[in-house]
């Protein structure tokens, strides 16, 4: 048998030495790969250059405060404007369509132009304008994106690889919205765009926006640091460190949206019957300071200044300053009462009306009576008598008499470029022409908010206060700030001031400002009317004007109108413009009851302790006063 297996010529002597042959080769190929395997493996893993960065730093931009009005409505307020990416060569060619028709419905962005990036390689920016809300949206968007695969990893021309990329989203800049246009303008202001760190942020120009700019601007950036996860969301582990965002401080003013946006339309409409170039009005609560209004008729948006718009930007009300007129009359017949220089039912001769000041003659409106007292100089505002009974005072109590009540300085109101005025000096008041002149509102410059203020000082048993906007401040962390104002500084006595609330409830009753009366409360005020210099010269053109007060049984306004650059074709005279406008704005304050009418309503008599206080002295001390914050905290 085993002979004739082995003379078979079927079977190969050689078959057991190939075979393991072969199995050997086989073996050694495998094991090869392995090798090959783990060391490439080894190499990606350990390499820097192609080891994806996994520490981000996150940065949440802080924002500035918003400005609100007293009843809560928001008038100026920041909005984060985020950027939104993409790396073109991240998307999965095959779920492009997918990725475009997605963005598209997120970001109301045509597919057109979403696919028209595209044609770029690389990272591609599409909007600079997505707002918080559509920025939110996209985050989640992004997950859905990550969850189906539509990123991938790609390698780049050095042949790294470059990790799965995301939609990019960051902030790229902040947008100041104003919703309610030009309702408070030129008061709250606007602002100017800057650069800083690569974000687009902002900064006051004019109005509050300037005066407050530090407050209102962001403190401090919030800046998160850590390892993220394949999500790109960041891992708090040890490593993570955190730095809170702060914003910038809110302002809560004292003006109601409601009132301001009345007396706004009362200034329209009488601009447009009027045909003047601008009316500024105010509504001042003469015990604190506070104003309830403070309108114009030169406005503008500040979402959108055009060119037009240049001429409305200042603040009129403190900027601008004019020739009173005889809306200083009270102030100069004030000093005069203090002084006990007159005696209000003594007669005084008023020439028939006219009088030779110097080279000039001086004329008045309104022809005198037969016998004039003293108190029909002011409630008949004659000219010729206020020339005569300036000069019972020197120029130096002129002079500082005008200081005293608040002229020629600025008010300390929240504002900037506030302009000072202007009064003669005592060298020149000594002069009769010029304390003449002065007397009966020529020669000097005032701003509209420095005559509210002074007739402030008649309603506010002789004392005068600091005209504010802001009642309060509110912090980041929820605490409130109270700013902390000059204390009210005696002008006059408590009696004097009452006896000219008395004269000037007359002039409204018997004299010049019978059309600013309003049944059941108590009325009084003054008018005036200026003409406007042009060139040196005196035009037809007039500022018109009507300061004064209203009262029911527990509350008192002081309330200013001055319509600027009426034609004297036209109705000029502050009794025929001014006065009515007056009127309007005390009706607006009944409207929303602020004031009570009653029929029963007489002016209180001043109580005996405020008779006692003495009087200021001839040449007071300047103070100055740098307004500071009161902290509040909240419960």
């Amino acid at each position: 048998m085993e002979s004739a297996l082995q003379a078979s010529p079927d079977i190969p002597q050689d078959l057991g030495p190939r075979r393991t042959e072969r199995l050997l080769l086989i073996f050694m190929v495998i094991c090869g790969s392995l090798v090959l395997f783990v060391v490439v493996m080894f190499f990606k893993a350990l390499l820097p250059r192609k080891m994806p960065a996994f520490v981000v730093t996150k940065t949440d931009i802080a924002t500035r405060g918003t400005i609100y009005s007293q009843d809560g409505f928001s008038l100026a307020s920041s909005q984060k404007l985020f950027k939104v990416g993409f790396n073109t060569l991240s998307i999965d060619p095959n779920k492009k369509q997918f990725f475009i028709d997605l963005l598209s419905i997120y970001t109301n962005i045509p597919k057109s132009i979403i696919a028209e990036k595209f044609s770029q390689e690389g990272f591609v920016t599409l909007s600079y304008n997505i707002n918080a809300n559509t920025a939110a949206s996209l985050r989640q968007l992004n997950a859905k994106f990550l969850a189906y695969n539509v990123f991938i990893e790609y390698e780049d021309s050095s042949k790294k690889v470059v990790p799965k990329i995301g939609l990019s989203i960051e902030v790229s800049g902040i947008a100041r919205n104003y919703l309610y246009a030009d309702n408070f303008e030129p008061l709250v202001g606007y602002v100017k765009k800057i650069d800083v760190s690569k974000i687009t942020s902002v900064e006051g120009v004019k109005g509050l926006e300037k005066f407050k700019d530090k407050i209102l601007a962001p403190k401090q950036d919030g800046q998160d640091i850590g390892k993220r996860d394949l999500g790109f969301n960041l891992i708090e582990d040890k490593t993570f460190k955190s730095q809170p965002r702060e914003n910038g401080y809110d302002l809560a003013l004292s003006i109601p949206l409601r009132l301001q946006r009345e007396l706004e339309k009362i200034l329209d409409h009488a601009k447009a019957h009027y045909k003047s170039k601008q009316i500024i009005a105010g509504i001042y609560l003469p015990h604190n300071g506070e104003l309830l209004a403070l309108a114009t008729t030169n406005r503008f948006n500040p979402n959108n200044i055009q060119k037009s718009d240049y001429p409305a930007l200042n603040v009129d009300a403190t900027e601008l300053s004019f020739e009173p007129g005889s809306t200083i009359k009270p102030i100069v017949y004030s000093l005069l009462v203090d002084k006990k220089r007159i005696v209000a039912t003594q007669l005084i001769d008023l020439n028939h009306g006219f009088y030779k000041l110097g080279k000039y003659t001086i004329k008045d409106d309104l022809a005198p009576l037969k016998q004039n007292t003293i108190e029909d100089v002011l409630v008949r505002s004659s000219n010729v008598g206020m020339i005569k009974l300036s000069k019972r005072l020197s120029g130096q109590e002129l002079y500082t008499g005008l200081k005293n009540f608040g002229f020629a300085e600025p008010t300390g109101i929240e504002l900037p470029y506030e302009k000072t005025g202007l009064i003669p000096s005592v060298k020149l008041l000594n002069r009769e022409v010029y304390k003449g002149t002065a007397s009966y509102g020529y020669g000097l410059r005032t701003t509209f908010l420095q005559l509210l203020r002074a007739y402030g000082v008649f309603a506010n048993q002789g004392e005068i206060t600091t005209p504010h906007l802001i009642q309060r401040y509110n912090a980041p962390n929820g605490d409130v700030f109270i700013p902390d104002l000059a204390p009210p500084r005696q002008v006059i006595s408590p009696q004097s001031a009452h006896t000219m609330q008395k004269l000037l409830i007359k002039v409204v009753t018997h004299g010049t400002g019978k059309r600013a009366q309003v049944e059941g409360l108590v009325v009084g005020g003054k008018t005036g009317t200026a003409r406007t210099a042009n060139n040196g010269k005196y035009t037809d053109i007039y500022n018109s004007s009507f300061f004064g007060f209203a009262k029911d049984k527990k509350n008192t306004f002081v309330v200013g109108v001055v319509v600027f650059g009426s034609l004297g074709s036209e109705e000029y005279y502050g009794s025929q413009t001014a006065a009515p406008i007056f009127k309007q704005i005390i009706q607006t304050l009944v409207k929303y009851q602020y004031l009570t009418p009653s029929q029963d309503l007489v002016l209180k008599e001043v109580p005996r302790r405020a008779l006692a206080l003495p009087t200021p002295p001839t040449h007071p001390k300047p103070t100055k006063h740098r307004p500071t914050l009161i902290n509040v905290k909240q419960k």
